[in-house]
């Protein structure tokens, strides 16, 4: 009886396999497409930063370059997060 009732309570417990597999993939695309704004978002902070010095102006970027860290950081740990509410 107790086996059965375990049987039951873990399979009502998970989403179906079809709905985690799609999940998945979207979590996937979605990872890789915050990796690929996070790169591009430092590359454009660092070519405005090198063309501004370059320039002789003394403009801070070091508050736009700790937006987009910020925004990789938060990028980065969305995905492991959602993984675990699963």
């Amino acid at each position: 009886m107790s086996s059965t009732l375990y049987a039951v309570t873990s399979t009502l417990a998970a989403p179906p396999a079809v709905v985690t597999n799609e999940l998945n993939y979207v979590l996937n695309i979605l990872a890789w497409l915050v990796t690929a704004a996070g790169v591009c978002g430092l590359m454009i902070v660092g070519t405005r930063m090198a063309i501004s010095l370059r320039a002789g102006e003394g403009d801070e970027h070091l508050s736009q370059f700790a937006v987009v860290m910020g925004a990789c950081i938060i990028g980065a740990t969305a995905g492991p997060i959602v993984g675990f509410v699963l």
